[in-house]
């Protein structure tokens, strides 16, 4: 599952800072600020293109792990709910596999620039 905002709260929120900044004189504030508001709007934009791919395979991952049908809130409840009370252990292949995707999914769409990220994309990438 996405973190939040969701782009639903992001692109508002955007919308509104820029109404705010307009006409105002091209300070280092109002300079920073329209920074802000570009990288809300392409994390929107990735989130929108992204996001319905990385749900429904993160979906079907859990659904995999816990042999049931749900919706991906309530199969990530179960995930949290297994680990905590021991369960399920970070030990398990399946469960690490699970949440090293799901990292890599979420900084596809919050962070895709992080130094991190694109080491591991080079180094599965074969370059």
């Amino acid at each position: 599952m996405l973190d939040k905002p969701a782009a639903q709260d992001l692109l508002p929120a955007v919308a509104k800072l820029l109404r705010d900044i307009t006409g105002e004189a091209p300070t280092p504030h109002a300079v920073f600020l329209s920074k802000v508001a570009a990288n809300a709007v392409d994390l929107a934009t990735r989130e929108a293109s992204l996001g319905p791919r990385i749900a429904a395979e993160e979906r079907a991952r859990l659904q995999q792990l816990f042999g049931e049908t749900a919706d991906l809130e309530t199969l990530n409840r179960a995930l949290a709910e297994a680990l905590l009370s021991g369960a399920r252990d970070g030990t398990d292949p399946a469960i690490r596999d699970h949440l090293w995707r799901t990292t890599l999914d979420k900084l596809s769409v919050d962070q895709p620039r992080y130094a991190a990220y694109q080491r591991h994309l080079k180094r599965t990438s074969g370059r």
